[in-house]
């Protein structure tokens, strides 16, 4: 079952910080999706990016192969994810490339893989550059998000949340026509993200995650609008006063090309109840973690053979 959901639209620039973090605080918990605009990704980028990104993934699969994901960096081909580990999916019809934080501080080599300069030769430049631009939009938003949750502006800072985060990009492509079947088939597969928020276009949500049946609701294209969806770090954070909501992409038998922008925390910040969100009432729902450690968990169940 499907149905039309109508996200706010919370502006980036807006001079009234606190009315707009009032904004992302009632979408937050009324949807846990919202859109977002003057986000300082231009229209000409974004129409770079995919036409970069298309030309990657119609390269052929020996070639893709060459970077196979390690360390959540590289490709990963048709099905070698289940975002949904409960079904009995042999996996996602879709293919991905993820690019991993461009500063690692943590190793003295930078563990992401890039193509061939001689097959892709603007690649790497044109994704770094959309990189660094989505992870600049996603600490301001972070702010605004502090905002929204009582608490002061640069808690995520304080809390060394940003400090080198586990930023990644991950693009996609679902394909056409895969056969004729009589079930539904998904590109992805009902799931929750994992992290603090992920800036990115989806098809539909799930805002009841427990519920029975599930009802879905479809989140429409706005021209020049990211999608931002809260993620489960975020929920824990908030004691699920924020939603961390689950959705789906459904396959129209067309290809579509997308990206996904997964902010996370560093691995070392320990995510545990804010004041704000608990009380006597209310306890902490979660142990404090460290973020690392639950991305971990949550990555290993997703690619489980």
């Amino acid at each position: 079952m499907t149905e039309a959901l109508k996200l706010p639209i919370i502006d980036l620039i807006s001079p009234d910080r606190i009315s707009t973090a009032n904004s992302i605080r009632q979408a937050c918990i009324d949807y846990g999706f919202f859109y977002l605009v003057n986000h300082g990704m231009e229209e000409e980028l974004l129409g770079k990016v995919f036409e970069e990104s298309k030309k990657f993934f119609l390269l052929p699969l020996e070639e893709k192969m060459k970077m196979p994901r390690k360390e959540h960096r590289g490709y990963t081909p048709l099905y070698a994810e289940n975002l949904d580990p409960t079904s009995s999916s042999k996996g996602d019809p879709k293919e991905s490339f993820y690019i991993g934080p461009l500063e690692d501080i943590t190793t003295p080599v930078n563990l992401n893989q890039w193509p061939s300069e001689e097959i892709l030769p603007s690649w790497r430049h044109m994704m770094e550059s959309f990189y660094r631009k989505l992870l600049s939009a996603g600490k301001r938003l972070l702010s605004l998000i502090a905002l929204a949750l009582n608490v002061e502006e640069d808690f995520f800072e304080k809390v060394g949340a940003l400090d080198e985060p586990n930023a990644f990009l991950r693009l996609l492509h679902y394909p056409g026509e895969l056969g004729s079947s009589d079930d539904e088939i998904y590109g992805s597969s009902a799931h929750s993200d994992y992290g603090m928020v992920t800036l990115l276009a989806t098809d539909g949500v799930c805002r009841e995650k427990f519920k029975q049946p599930r009802v879905w609701e479809d989140v429409l294209h706005v021209d020049g609008a990211l999608i931002v969806n809260i993620g489960d770090i975020m929920e824990r954070w908030t004691n699920c006063l924020f939603r961390s909501t689950l959705h789906r992409v459904m396959l129209s038998g067309k290809e579509r090309y997308s990206a996904a922008f997964f902010l996370d925390p560093n691995p070392d910040c320990m995510v545990e109840c804010l004041e704000s969100c608990c009380s006597e009432s209310s306890p902490p729902r979660f142990p404090p973690i460290r973020g690392g450690d639950y991305l971990q968990e949550r990555l290993r169940l997703t690619y489980a053979s």
